[in-house]
């Protein structure tokens, strides 16, 4: 998998571990969920204005939010639906899509919960990426499918929940 990690905020300073760290978060949940075909995703760090913007324009909900997911390739029963033109035919990879995480959220809500800000930013790849792989949270079911492989992954990781 090819994963770009962009960082396009300047509230707080973004490591090179911080982009490995969630690199190797992704990878794990496109390794773990058996993605059948070579891919690619990327992620872009923003601050609260520019997510806040976004929220408002694709979901209609006027407040900053921690992540956003814009899948692009379509799930029936957990099986991705891959269409000719899915594929680039240079690389051979299909596209999943981008993933946009809130860095300020990310910082708040480290300090909230009393965990790391890398476990954070972690878990919000790992949520992300699982929706790019077809999963939701809209009912109670699907909820804790998701959260139970979310916190599966994070533990993986070495980044528990305390």
């Amino acid at each position: 998998m090819k994963l770009t990690v962009y960082n396009q905020q300047k509230a707080h300073e973004i490591s090179k571990d911080i982009k490995r760290l969630i690199e190797k978060a992704v990878k794990l949940c496109v390794k773990k969920e058996g993605f059948p075909y070579p891919c690619e995703a990327y992620v872009t760090l923003t601050d609260n204005e520019n997510i806040k913007v976004l929220n408002l324009e694709y979901r209609g909900i006027d407040k900053a939010t921690d992540v956003l997911s814009f899948p692009i390739i379509q799930y029936i029963n957990g099986e991705p639906q891959i269409q000719p033109g899915d594929m680039d035919p240079g690389s051979g990879r299909v596209f999943l899509g981008d993933i946009i995480i809130s860095v300020e959220k990310a910082f708040e809500q480290a300090e909230n919960f009393g965990h790391s800000v890398e476990r954070e930013l972690a878990f919000l790849a790992v949520h992300g990426a699982l929706h790019l792989l077809g999963y939701d949270h809209e009912t109670e079911t699907d909820e804790k499918r998701m959260f139970s492989l979310q916190e599966d992954i994070l533990n993986e990781m070495g980044l528990i929940r305390k």
